[in-house]
């Protein structure tokens, strides 16, 4: 298959006569019934491959890693087929649709709209909601498809506002029901200052009933006897009765009002009366704090006032609820469109029972931005000497015989209240129950051996590896940890009465608790320290190893998913029940159902317990969490494979690769190239279905291909020498025209460095005799990318990012996009790290690095490059404090800069240029002294010459700079330092005006017509102000505008493109740019994406399209005269002479141009430097040398440009003097046309000297 369709064109013929068996016809017909024909796929153990993007590394991982997990789990005994099995289960589902299930009696509903009267007129049939309508338009549907619940404080003034919102859009019929859970935040600050007991009495938190807790228990009692709507009257009517408080919460006799208000149409009796009476009897007072107590289940309580719409968490503000609206109505079309929702659905019951959890936590419910972090505890647990094996576990009572899938790993430090709570709240997790789970607790070493803390540990390892199974240890335990926090935990060493009297005590709790004290009268032994020292140093090592820097960090491991606990984070027991349910519905479930059903051999029965089965759980579900697989699964099976199939079947193989082939395809092409690698390497089984296409119209191959990989003949056996993999091409077509391109990763950079011959334009038959071509390309770079966001934000658009080593921290920069907050650097394999540029970007914002649910900020993220593959970067910034409400894109002062700029300029435009430039083409050496620095000395000029690079040749490094674009069919007769040193106007960019004093040509001027703007300017010749460039992320206004644009095939097809294609190969083939450097560290402009695409500035319609936005300065028009639209009467002070097409004329620009190529390259050659072309010259510098003979005779440029005799006279000695030849003496320029006037032959010989003085 590989020779057939790597090599098409060639055996195309001879495979056109071959008649195929009606057996594959058949079974390929029927697999195509499953699959649509010509259509490539490919899954490794049941895994879904994106073809498009793999290559072979990341191929390699992915075995690797499978062949690692394979290695592991044939250790602990567990069988060849059921380790298969393992490697082929689906990952976890994606945690961002997980839903709050805050179903209960403390949710109040406003309305229903399956049962309200004023809803009897809408449609009941649910399937109107897959009817199209107009975008934003409602569908007013009577069944309850949205159910808004609102999570408020009604004393806080975000509450009373979002009680406003709901009445607003009930009364103006929204479709959607409406509904509150009230709590106070007073008494929920109770909980957190006794410990997070929700069971603490109402009399113990607050003396005084919170004005909260008495509008929660008024709202109660009127819903109970005046009905819902009265008592959401009464919610709103307190938002009247106080006003504007800002931040203050209303007053009682706010209340009181609002309450007598609500009532006074309602009750019977008079509304004070009736207030009087509650204020003294206080009915509903538990249920008014058990409501609070729900929201601080919940987990809510901290976000002040928020939305669950159906059961998902969003702000509370308007537009927040339309946003979840258009979020949750494709979920719901999609369920209505497979019939899992009718009209007799409960919408709500089914989206809570399918992905409901009891609690939020976004450390826990992590979003797609921030991934939890996993370790493989697999080495741990395979290491005898490894602390797991010395952890005795804690269980729920009456349970420690079970096998518990979920293991809860409490890394706590005992020296901190943070590390007390942790454990306390592990121990209450396991009196609450848990079937499912057990605890292990991993204590710190950050003790003194004569410390409390010392010996609590010791009491605690001796309670659990005694006595677990005890009915009372929990128990035991939890008031253990309550007499160590409030006696013992501010004390770091203590003396030996004082050790004594905590030993006596914790042997009458152990009493007290039915558990046999005479244990703990031996904890003092020497023996017994020397054994927990050394226990306490392999927890060190364990948790080292699995949290890294944060290894003295309070932390949960849940069968290798880590949670730290950072700042004022803390994780309650609701929180391990969260983590129970979500970790063992996600990633354990299917593991245990797996491994408790397996039938053990060669492993001694007595050795299958319950904590046996438990630690390969934990073992195999913390390794598959590492993996990096995808989500999408395709179940290849139900295709026939008997007759257009290759089946591969060797034994004991873990690794299974499914692939369907359009053989004759590029990924076909690709793809058996990648199966065969494997087998030679692997040896894998391997399914591989033919899916051709049942019909054809065309060639489906038209090109050769080759997949090269480095063996270990590309290392020299005598030297160090690397010659690196080779693809060879044979039996070639002489008389067709080919092109050589490259299939490489995405995040490759390469280029030609060794290619004598145009590889875009080969006709092997005009090579000569050997007709053989050879090329040579190198892998320049790599690429990383990211995406940089900000928590409920915008993308911080225009942040600049700098990335280097410890000892160069800048050697690469960018800039944030604003689409998707995009960035690109290149790098090299190695350690980088990543930081905020100095300036406005570090003085704003601070980067946020994520470890495992835990935050942090930091001045740098490292980045580890380790292989081939290029990386992806997911980064998070803040704003500093006090600097919330800045703007990032904020210009200096235009006049300040200015005239800094100006000042700095008079001192170094030339010297800092030059300086610059010949230190980095030169390798530091002094340019040599060359004709043209002798010519400066004759005409009185001083400085060294201009310097003239290519925009494609990655030369130019820069920060702070500001750029001159010269097209390279201009003559420039000018100081462009005049240029430079110009003052304009804080814009970010600066064009010369089209002219419009050559009357003859007022038909064809384009721009004056009524769909044009009203200023419009040639983009010939421009400057651009980076600094303003930047501020003002001119580069991301610029690609939105290309964006729009570039959808008109019409809208680049201005005058200065006619005679070549727009692309941005092209347009890099017709500029130079002259720079100088105004100081700042230096980077790569071809990689910075603050610059916009070469084409999008060099395009005429986009600068003058978005000058409204892309403010634009115009230059003088003597800075820029074309014949095509200027008079004659102006070109002796024209600064410029560009060689533009003529509408009228059509006299082909192609001729002026090439040769003004080959007249700029032999300029730079006369510099002295002798640094080869990247963009495309140094391919076809001998192409463009044999092209000159053949435009030898340019009369448009003699007729436009005086001093052009001169100029190419120098060309054509220099390039016979490259090519070797010699010139005939006898050969004189062409003299300039007899009608230009002696004045205008003075001025051009003037600025002819001028010229080559400047050179």
């Amino acid at each position: 298959m590989q020779e057939i369709n790597q090599n098409f064109p060639s055996v195309v013929a001879s495979l056109s006569r071959m008649k195929v068996n009606d057996s594959i016809k058949d079974e390929i017909l029927a697999n195509q019934r499953m699959v649509p024909p010509g259509k490539s796929l490919m899954a490794l153990n049941g895994a879904l491959i994106n073809i498009e993007d793999i290559d072979l590394y990341r191929l390699f991982d992915l075995v690797h890693q499978g062949l690692s997990f394979a290695d592991q789990f044939s250790k602990v005994k567990i069988p060849e087929h059921t380790i298969r099995r393992l490697l082929s289960t689906s990952p976890p589902s994606e945690s961002s649709t997980l839903r709050i299930d805050f179903r209960s009696s403390h949710v109040h509903y406003l309305n229903n709209l399956e049962e309200d009267s004023m809803y009897k007129r809408w449609r009941s049939n649910v399937n109107e909601i897959l009817m199209p309508t107009f975008p934003g338009q409602l569908r007013y549907i009577r069944k309850n498809l949205f159910h808004a619940v609102y999570i408020i404080d009604p004393a806080t003034t975000s509450g009373l506002e979002a009680i406003d919102m709901i009445m607003n859009l009930y009364e103006n019929q929204f479709p959607m029901r409406f509904g509150v859970i009230l709590y106070s935040t007073t008494f929920i600050e109770s909980f957190e200052k006794n410990g997070g007991d929700i069971n603490v009495s109402a009399s113990a938190s607050s003396a005084e009933e919170d004005i909260s807790s008495m509008i929660i228990r008024l709202f109660i009692y009127i819903k109970d006897h005046h009905g819902v709507k009265t008592a959401f009257k009464f919610l709103s009517n307190i938002h009247s009765e106080s006003g504007d408080l800002g931040e203050e919460a209303p007053e009682k006799h706010h209340v009181e009002g609002a309450f007598i208000d609500a009532l006074l149409p309602k009750s019977k009796s008079p509304p004070q009366d009736v207030l009087l009476k509650l204020e003294q009897e206080k009915p509903s007072e538990d249920v008014a704090h058990d409501s609070s107590r729900f929201v601080f289940k919940l987990g809510l309580a901290n976000r002040k006032c928020c939305l669950l719409l159906n059961g998902l968490v969003y702000n509370s503000n308007e537009e927040a609820l339309v946003s979840a609206v258009n979020d949750e109505l494709p979920r719901i079309q999609e369920q209505v469109y497979y019939g899992n929702i009718d009209s007799h659905t409960d919408v709500l019951d089914k989206f809570l029972l399918e992905s409901g959890v009891s609690r939020y936590n976004p450390q826990i419910i992590s979003d797609a931005k921030s991934k939890p972090k996993f370790v493989s505890l697999a080495k741990s647990i395979l290491d005898e000497g490894s602390a797991l094996h010395e952890i005795s576990y804690l269980h729920s009572p009456e349970s420690s015989d079970n096998v518990k899938p979920v293991t809860q790993l409490l890394a706590i430090d005992l020296t901190t209240m943070k590390g007390m709570k942790l454990l306390r709240e592990g121990i209450r997790y396991l009196l609450d129950g848990s079937t499912k789970a057990r605890v292990g607790v991993l204590f710190s070493p950050s003790m003194a051996t004569d410390s409390p803390a010392f010996l609590f540990v010791k009491i605690f390892q001796v309670t659990t590896s005694l006595y677990s199974h005890k009915q009372e240890v929990l128990k035991f335990l939890d008031e253990l940890c309550s007499l160590y926090e409030h006696d013992y935990l501010q004390k770091s060493s203590s003396q030996t009465e004082i050790m004594k009297a905590f030993i006596e005590k914790v042997s009458d709790l152990a009493d007290a608790h039915k558990l046999p004290s005479r244990n703990y009268q031996s904890l003092m032994m020497e023996s017994s320290v020397v054994d927990l020292q050394n226990h306490l140093n392999k927890v060190a090592l364990f948790l080292r190893k699995h949290l890294g820097h944060d290894s003295s960090l309070n932390a949960v491991i849940t069968n290798g998913r880590v949670t730290g606990l950072v700042e004022e984070n803390t994780l309650l027991s609701y929180d391990l029940h969260l983590l129970e349910s979500l970790e063992f519905k996600q990633r354990i479930k299917h593991i245990s159902e797996i491994i408790e059903g397996l039938k053990w051999e060669d492993v001694d029965p007595d050795s299958l317990t319950s904590k046996f089965i438990s630690d390969i759980i934990m073992l195999v579900s913390s390794s598959m969490s590492t993996r990096d697989r995808s989500g999408e699964a395709a179940r290849f099976e139900i295709l026939h494979a008997t007759y257009s199939a290759v089946v591969l079947k060797p034994e004991n193989s873990s690794i299974h690769i499914d692939a369907v082939i359009d053989p004759l395809s590029a990924s076909g092409q690709k793809l058996t190239s990648l199966l065969r690698i494997l087998w030679k390497s692997f040896q894998p089984s391997m399914r591989i279905v033919l899916n051709p296409l049942s019909s054809l119209v065309d060639l489906p191959l038209k090109n050769y291909y080759r997949y090269v990989v480095p063996t270990m003949d590309d290392f020299g056996s005598s030297d160090y020498a690397v010659n690196g993999p080779k693809a060879f091409f044979a039996n070639m077509p002489l008389s067709k025209t080919l092109t050589m391109n490259l299939d490489v990763p995405e995040m490759w950079l390469v280029e030609p460095v060794i290619a004598v011959h145009d590889l875009d334009n080969i006709l092997l038959e005009n090579l000569g005799e050997t007709r053989t071509l050879q090329a040579v390309f190198e892998l320049e770079a790599l690429v990383l990318t990211g995406h940089c966001f900000e928590k409920d934000q915008e993308p911080p658009r225009g942040l600049q990012m700098i990335l280097g080593t410890k000892s160069a921290p800048h050697l690469v920069d960018t800039l944030v996009m604003a689409n998707l907050g995009y960035w690109q650097m290149k790098v090299s394999p190695g350690i980088w790290y990543l930081q905020l540029a100095p300036g406005r970007s570090s003085e704003l914002y601070l980067l946020k690095e994520d470890d495992g649910g835990s935050q942090r900020t930091t001045s740098s993220k490292r980045i580890i490059i380790d292989d081939l593959c290029g990386k992806v970067v997911h980064l998070e910034v803040e704003k500093r404090k006090g600097k919330e409400h800045e703007k990032l894109l904020v210009s200096a002062d235009d006049d300040d800069q200015s005239h800094e700029r100006k000042k700095d300029s008079e001192s170094s435009w030339n010297k800092n240029l030059f300086k610059w430039a010949s230190g980095l083409i030169g390798g530091g050496q002094q340019p040599k002294k060359t004709d043209s620095t002798e010519l400066d000395s004759k005409t009185g000029r001083h400085g060294t010459p201009i310097n003239i690079f290519s925009i494609a040749s990655g030369h130019l490094k820069f920060i702070n700079l500001q750029v001159i674009f010269v097209d390279a069919d201009q003559v420039v007769r000018a100081d462009m330092g005049e240029l430079y040193d110009m003052d304009i106007k804080g814009k970010p960019l600066a064009y010369t005006p089209f002219c419009d004093n050559n009357k003859d040509m007022d038909g064809y001027r384009f721009w004056r017509q009524p769909s044009y703007v009203k200023r419009s300017s040639c983009s010939a010749l421009y400057v651009v102000d980076l600094v303003k460039f930047r501020q003002t992320a001119a580069g991301d206004t610029l690609r939105v505008f290309y964006e729009t644009l570039s959808k008109d095939p019409n809208s680049l097809s201005n005058l200065d493109q006619a005679s070549y294609p727009a692309t941005s190969e092209a347009y890099s083939l017709d500029k130079f740019w002259f720079v100088r450097i105004s100081g700042g560290v230096c980077t790569s402009v071809e990689n910075s994406v603050d610059l916009a695409p070469n084409y999008l500035l060099e395009s005429l319609d986009l600068p003058n399209y978005a000058q409204h936005t892309v403010p634009i300065f115009s230059l003088p028009q003597e800075w820029l005269w074309c014949e095509s639209w200027c008079g004659n009467a102006t070109k002796p002070r024209a600064k410029t002479i560009d060689l533009c097409n003529n509408p009228m004329t059509k006299e082909p620009k192609l001729q002026v141009l090439l040769s003004e190529i080959l007249f700029s390259i032999a300029v730079v050659g006369l510099l002295g430097y002798g640094f080869g072309f990247t963009f495309r010259f140094g391919n076809y510098l001998k192409f463009f040398f044999h092209l000159l003979y053949l435009l030898s005779d340019l009369q448009g440029a003699r007729r436009i440009i005086a001093e052009w005799t001169d100029l190419d006279l120098e060309a054509r000695r220099f390039t016979a003097r490259i090519l070797g030849e010699e010139m005939d003496p006898l050969e004189q320029p062409a003299p300039p046309p007899q009608a230009q006037s002696k004045k205008i032959e003075h001025a051009s010989s003037q600025i002819d000297m001028e010229s080559k003085a400047e050179l």
